[in-house]
């Protein structure tokens, strides 16, 4: 297994190589850092807070502190990098340290594949895992190129990841030549 630095091309041509790409995205460590400090003030809240002013609203602020803390905080972490491999069977998109979320796709399911040169989180709605209705489902840590599945059931997949290029001449590569409809030829008795 290699992994593929931004420019470095490597073999290409091989049907066994297994290709890795990885995109990150520091600023959204900002966010969670926010997320820690929520959990932290919820906590300060529990410990320190007396309790003459109310225990239904100190209880409601110390469980929202650490509920929007823990949801930041893990909702940010799980999206700050994205490592992307593709191999003979399939790509497969694996999100954040512990790999959750992760998306295979087999390569059987796709009909084709392009280059997205400037892709913006503001395109798909912020960072993270995304849908939307009109374009499709994306996994976006940060704006850059990415690679643009067309899956056979008519969705799309993209995901940002460094040197997209290489990744989408290597899935075009295992899908083949396009397949062109052959007409139906008329039988003479």
């Amino acid at each position: 297994m290699r992994d593929h630095a931004h420019g470095d091309r490597g073999p290409t041509e091989g049907p066994d190589e297994i290709w890795t790409g990885r995109a990150s995205n520091r600023v959204q460590w900002l966010l969670a850092l926010a997320g820690a400090a929520c959990i932290a003030l919820g906590v300060e809240l529990a410990v320190v807070s007396e309790w003459d002013s109310g225990v239904l609203a100190l209880v409601m602020s110390v469980v929202g502190c650490i509920a929007a803390g823990l949801l930041v905080l893990f909702g940010t972490v799980a999206f700050v990098h994205v490592a992307v491999r593709v191999d003979a069977d399939s790509l497969e998109v694996r999100c954040g340290h512990m790999g959750l979320p992760r998306r295979r796709i087999p390569l059987a399911q796709i009909v084709g594949v392009d280059f997205a040169p400037a892709v913006t989180p503001r395109q798909w709605g912020g960072w993270g895992y995304r849908w939307r209705p009109e374009i499709g489902t994306a996994v976006i840590v940060r704006r850059g190129e990415a690679v643009v599945l067309s899956l056979g059931d008519g969705r799309k997949f993209t995901v940002t990841v460094d040197d997209a290029e290489a990744a989408v001449r290597i899935i075009r590569a295992r899908l083949g030549p396009p397949s062109t409809p052959v007409a139906p030829t008329a039988v003479r008795p």
